[in-house]
């Protein structure tokens, strides 16, 4: 059987009236405190506020434009004691006045009020850490049991390690890049990763001078025997494959070598002309 309307009388009626911008919860808390209707239930308090058009002047959502009410009391306490740290603040706040409401909503309060609390989250100068004098035991790591026998110990390679001599293809480029037994110099490690075409041509006939690279001749940059590499002056590059080049990666093998002596010739005149230019 559908239960009728809640009665309130007019005291009732005036204070709901005069404190419906409260938050649900403080409203129906504050409404039993001050007259004991231990009948009434927030639901109860939500539809009345709907049937006399209350607007609360909140969109609905969980945390926007909340209203939370305090007393007095509770505001002088959470002013003088602003510059506790937010969880000894809520913890403290929660023993003194019984009310639970989370360290989000007294760090909001804070924020709103403009309570400073003098720190900025970063390390002062002369700020010692926590940690400060704590030593593990030699190769252990850290302290706890499970955080050791996940560690490295001394000695140990990765099972990811991939030693001088691997090889792999370069997604990128298509070229295949290996690992030579040579320091890194940008890294210092004892191994380097190196494109193989170019490591073995320089093996063959020494470094490759500033200015020129190596062009594929037959098209598969995975071939990397010296033979199928020629040095070349980086600016013949756009006479064979640039917008306006002469296609030499998809020409037919016996075309190739006269591409390859016409973008040199172009190149040649090119700069006969700026040098007779200047």
């Amino acid at each position: 059987m559908r239960r009728g309307p809640i009665p309130y009388n007019e005291a009732e009626m005036a204070w709901l009236e005069k404190n419906f911008m409260m938050v649900i919860s403080d409203y129906h808390r504050a409404f039993v405190q001050e007259f004991g209707r231990h009948d009434v239930e927030m639901v109860h308090l939500n539809h009345l506020r709907k049937r006399k058009g209350w607007k609360v002047g909140r969109d609905g959502s969980r945390y926007r434009g909340r209203l939370r009410t305090y007393s007095q009391a509770e505001m002088d306490w959470l002013r003088d004691n602003s510059l506790l740290p937010i969880a000894e603040y809520n913890q403290k706040f929660s023993e003194t006045f019984g009310r639970k409401l989370g360290p989000t909503a007294l760090h909001g309060l804070r924020k709103r009020m403009g309570w400073k609390t003098g720190r900025t989250g970063q390390f002062e100068k002369g700020q010692e850490p926590a940690n400060k004098g704590r030593v593990c035991a030699p190769g252990t790591g850290g302290r706890h049991p499970n955080a050791q026998r996940t560690q490295f110990r001394k000695g140990q390679i990765p099972h990811t390690f991939k030693g001088a001599g691997h090889e792999r293809i370069d997604s990128k480029d298509v070229y295949v890049v290996i690992i030579v037994d040579e320091e890194n110099p940008w890294t210092g490690a004892k191994t380097r990763p190196v494109h193989k075409h170019r490591w073995l041509w320089e093996q063959q006939n020494g470094p490759i001078p500033d200015g020129f690279v190596l062009k594929c001749l037959d098209g598969d940059k995975t071939n990397c025997d010296p033979s199928n590499w020629e040095l070349i002056a980086r600016e013949v590059l756009p006479h064979l494959s640039a917008r306006f080049g002469m296609n030499f990666d998809k020409a037919d093998p016996e075309l190739k070598p006269v591409i390859m002596t016409v973008a040199k010739l172009k190149h040649a005149a090119k700069k006969a002309r700026e040098r007779k230019s200047t």
